[in-house]
């Protein structure tokens, strides 16, 4: 039965590609961008990359994809 559980677990995993929020270090993962950099991006007024899941920062990947195409540097 615990086997069963762990194989439906896997079949739900997303990609990250595909994920619609992002965590810090998925975001890290995902854009190859330091934890410290994605944070002061994250920690800007106005910043509209995140959504706060309860307290846990989230990033909006769509909104990340489009900064990272805009940005001449980081």
């Amino acid at each position: 039965m615990d086997e069963e559980k762990v194989t439906r677990t896997r079949q739900r995993e997303v990609p990250i590609w595909e994920r619609s929020l992002l965590t810090i270090n998925e975001a890290a993962d995902y854009t190859g961008i330091g934890i410290n950099k994605l944070r002061s991006l994250a920690n800007k007024r106005n910043s509209n990359l995140i959504i706060w899941v309860g307290s846990k920062k989230m990033f909006k990947r769509k909104k990340l994809d489009e900064y990272l195409d805009n940005a001449v540097s980081i």
